[in-house]
């Protein structure tokens, strides 16, 4: 049955849960965590999961490859393919296609076969991430929809601060194949949970997934999509080589990596609250100041990689300042998407996992031309530089074009 729409203030429609709003973004938050934990899981458990399958780190690095080939590929194409089923519909379909993947990952004997059923578990994640953060803000006031995108993309924040951690425990001690099945058991309490606690949005079977495609129409869109390949780059080109740089630069005790990991997880969890706090007093400054901090502390990094104090606070605030931009951009698309929000959304990832190859590659190549490890906190600044100059960019032609700020329903 479908739930009745209720007309807030703001004119848009809020769909209330059926058992309540905590409830439903737990659940969603629960969702997030688990896909996110799928995700980072591979890094801890890569040595363990390259000597199972007799492969060397470079040969097993292809699995997390195949599944952010998927992550990419699947997030439009799930979407497009579902658009004619409701939110809580494909939010369904995705979550089994993830727990079937997982579950395929366990049982496959060569090391291809694994890397096709990781490729085929990576499909539905960047739809899932989307549709969650649009689920959540369908359920909220327009003016709490930061706060509801935000504590949705925690998860993901929470999967590195714990999950990562706790599969990598499950795989020294019991084997990766225990860590994914564990994965996959909870991605099927999670199916369980939006049976229950999710509310059954009208679908719209006239719908045509060509529809969708608009969204690449809509400069607001591509811009803000752009904003997020680049400007989330830098991050990920610091945390690639972090542990090298603590080993190698640092020379902290082993030990001790693990704190930085946690520390590095505790930022990204501040980075999605606050940017969701302040998305809702002013979407732009949140952009702004996540991208222009994110800049700043950055190149601080070059300077700080012989202090160990001083190089935590910064391992703190990279994440704290970029992760801060996830709802910014979340929220705008929201916006601007039209009749593609799904696709806009689930896009957003695809841009989040482009950024991630980017920042990587640009890592690779600093180092390999011998730039040292204090080339990473610049060429990451750079990258934040550019992705706030490609939002600038968004504002002005926005602001020439005199079109409003806020556009369409979310639901």
């Amino acid at each position: 049955m479908t739930s009745e729409t209720v007309p807030p203030e703001s004119g848009l429609t809020v769909v209330p849960p059926p058992h309540g709003r905590t409830a439903a973004l737990l659940t969603l938050t629960f969702g997030t965590f688990v896909v996110g934990t799928g995700e980072f899981a591979i890094m801890g458990m890569l040595p363990e999961f390259a000597q199972s399958l007799n492969l060397s780190l470079a040969d097993a690095g292809y699995a997390i490859t195949a599944y952010a080939l998927g992550v990419v590929i699947g997030a439009p194409l799930s979407t497009i393919l579902g658009a004619r089923l409701s939110r809580r519909e494909l939010l369904l379909v995705l979550l089994i296609m993830f727990c079937l993947g997982n579950f395929l990952s366990i049982v496959m004997p060569t090391p291809g076969l694994v890397e096709v059923a990781r490729f085929l578990t990576g499909l539905p994640h960047g739809a899932l991430f989307g549709i969650s953060a649009l689920v959540a803000a369908s359920m909220v006031e327009r003016s709490r929809r930061g706060w509801a995108v935000g504590r949705v993309l925690s998860g993901i924040a929470i999967s590195t601060l714990i999950g990562a951690p706790f599969s990598t425990f499950a795989a020294d001690h019991f084997g990766w194949r225990i860590a994914y099945l564990i994965i996959g058991l909870f991605g099927v309490l999670t199916f369980l949970g939006v049976l229950r606690y999710i509310p059954a949005d009208k679908p719209n079977r006239k719908n045509s997934p060509l529809k969708e495609i608009t969204a690449l129409g809509n400069m607001q869109v591509l811009l803000t999509l752009l904003t997020a390949a680049v400007g989330f780059g830098g991050m990920f080109g610091v945390y690639t080589y972090l542990t090298s740089v603590l080993q190698n630069v640092t020379h902290v005790p082993e030990w001790q990596t693990m704190i930085y990991m946690v520390i590095w997880g505790a930022g990204m969890l501040v980075g999605a609250n606050a940017g969701a706090w302040l998305v809702d007093r002013n979407i732009n400054l949140a952009a702004i100041i996540a991208l222009a901090g994110s800049a700043v502390i950055m190149f601080a990094f070059s300077t700080v990689l012989h202090s160990n104090f001083a190089l935590m606070l910064i391992v703190f605030l990279i994440p704290t300042f970029v992760n801060g931009l996830g709802p910014a951009l979340q929220t705008r698309l929201m916006d601007f998407a039209g009749d593609a929000q799904t696709l806009a959304a689930s896009l957003n990832h695809s841009a989040f996992n482009i950024a991630n190859a980017l920042g990587a590659s640009l890592g690779s190549v600093l180092l390999a031309h011998q730039f040292g490890y204090g080339s990473l906190g610049i060429g990451g600044a750079l990258l934040s530089i550019g992705g706030l100059l490609v939002y600038l960019f968004a504002l002005l032609l926005l602001k020439k074009s005199g079109q409003p700020e806020e556009r369409g329903s979310l639901t």
